[in-house]
């Protein structure tokens, strides 16, 4: 199972402490930007800073924001390998603007949605995207708890698009890892799990042996 942990912080002190300790055992870092307006908190989300914090990461960045154009061409800037931005914060014109810039960037881009969102609500982008991101929790803080009706879109997902790479964020940890790739998904995302454990690198190790 491929993992990427997550970086969810308030403050660019801690963003950089954590960036640096999965630097030594990690190749990948997600980055949630919460703006207190489509999530229920705020978080660090200065794209400008990022070169001089994760200069040895590979870097997808979460924007869950209720205005998502306002802040791609900021993170497309400084480097940036994946994008993932809400379907439910985008219109049809918002997605063709954001996917014209992250294809001139060769940057891959990746459509989430919340928990309570139907999956078919994608599909009208399946021909548009390859890469999709199912929320297991709402958006915002770490360490909520993993909804398990995920699994039934997760499941929906790789069936009407069997090459897709889908993403889990969310509630990850060692049990939900386990149920999510056998749901079809190929990536988690985890922030708590990991970084709550006093040896971070083995409890990600443990879920990239899933």
């Amino acid at each position: 199972m491929e993992t990427i942990p997550a970086i969810n912080c308030q403050d660019e002190e801690s963003v950089a402490e954590r960036a640096q300790k999965i630097s030594e055992f990690a190749e990948w870092a997600h980055i949630d930007v919460s703006d207190a307006s489509f999530t229920f908190n705020r978080s660090w989300g200065d794209a400008a800073a990022w070169p001089k914090i994760g200069r040895n990461l590979n870097l997808e960045i979460h924007l869950m924001v209720e205005y998502p154009e306002k802040e791609v061409d900021a993170w497309l800037r400084v480097g940036i390998k994946r994008l993932i931005i809400h379907l439910e914060a985008i219109s049809e014109k918002t997605f063709s603007e954001i996917k014209e810039k992250t294809d001139r960037e060769k940057v891959e881009l990746m459509l989430a949605i919340r928990p309570e969102t139907p999956a078919e609500k994608l599909m009208f982008y399946f021909k548009k995207v390859s890469e999709f991101q199912v929320l297991a929790v709402h958006p915002g803080p770490s360490g909520q708890k993993f909804q398990t009706l995920v699994a039934q879109k997760i499941k929906f997902l790789r069936h009407e698009v069997p090459n897709a790479t889908i993403e889990v964020d969310g509630g990850i940890n060692e049990e939900t890892a386990e149920l999510v790739k056998s749901a079809g998904a190929d990536i988690v995302i985890s922030g708590s799990y990991i970084f709550n454990d006093p040896n971070p690198k083995a409890a990600y190790e443990k879920l990239s042996s899933i």
